[in-house]
C-alpha cells in the first residue's frame, strides 16, 4: 500500500479547474490502486504562512531559546514536513496565477524544502533526500504556454522538487481554459485523457 499527498492550492472551491483535475485524479487512482490511502491538504482552506522571522528563528534556534511563536511555527514546519516525508506519491495541483504558481503553494514549498531533513549539503553540493518518491503536479491555465518562455510553473516546480531528490515528476497541463470554449473543452479533454495513463 502506497501513501498519496494531495496539495490543492487553487484560491476558488467552486468552479477551480485544478480541484476538477484533482478529483478525477483521486478517483482515476483509487480505481487502480484501491489500497492505497490518499490524503488532501488544501492550502486555501488552511493557509501556511509565508516564510517569515519566525519560522527561521524556530528553524535556527536552539528549543530551549526559542519563543512561544517559534516553537508553534516549528511545529507546523515538522507537520507538513513529515506528512510529505510519510508520502509516496506527491500530487500539486497548481492553477497558474500570473504565468507562475499561487503563492500559498510557494509558501507550502518554503516549509518543506529544509536542510537536513529534505536535502542535505555535501562537499560537491546540495544532495536531495527524497529521491525514492514520484510527483504529479495538474495544472489549468486560461491560456496556452507550456515549453514557452511564459510558463515558469514547470520549470520552477521541476527545480525545487528536483532540489529534494524528486526527479520522477509527471505534468498534467489544462490548457486554453479561456480562449473560448472549443479550447476549453479540447483542454480539459487532454488533460483528462492523460490523467487516466498515469493514473
Amino acid at each position: 500500500m502506497s501513501k498519496v499527498l494531495v496539495i490543492e492550492s487553487s484560491a476558488r472551491q467552486q468552479g477551480s479547474i485544478s480541484r476538477q483535475l484533482t478529483d478525477e485524479f483521486i478517483a482515476q487512482w483509487q480505481k487502480t490502486h484501491p489500497n492505497d490511502e490518499v490524503s488532501v491538504r488544501d492550502l486555501a482552506q488552511q493557509p501556511v504562512p509565508h516564510l517569515d522571522e519566525v519560522l527561521l528563528g524556530g528553524w535556527m534556534k536552539p528549543a530551549d531559546q526559542q519563543s512561544e511563536a517559534e516553537q508553534a511555527a516549528l511545529a507546523r514546519s515538522n507537520t507538513l514536513t513529515d506528512e510529505l516525508l510519510a508520502a509516496d506519491v506527491l500530487v500539486l495541483a497548481a492553477p497558474m496565477y500570473n504565468f507562475a504558481i499561487p503563492s500559498t503553494l510557494k509558501a507550502w514549498l518554503d516549509h518543506v524544502l529544509r536542510a537536513g531533513v529534505t536535502f542535505k549539503y555535501t562537499e560537491t553540493g546540495p544532495q536531495g533526500l527524497l529521491s525514492d518518491k514520484r510527483a504529479y503536479v495538474l495544472t489549468a491555465r486560461g491560456g496556452i504556454y507550456a515549453g514557452s518562455s511564459l510558463d515558469h510553473q514547470e520549470p520552477y516546480l521541476r527545480q525545487a522538487l528536483g532540489f529534494i531528490g524528486i526527479h520522477d515528476v509527471s505534468f498534467i497541463h489544462a490548457e486554453g481554459l479561456n480562449l473560448g470554449a472549443e479550447f476549453f473543452e479540447k483542454g480539459l479533454a487532454q488533460a483528462k485523457t492523460r490523467l487516466a495513463e498515469v493514473a
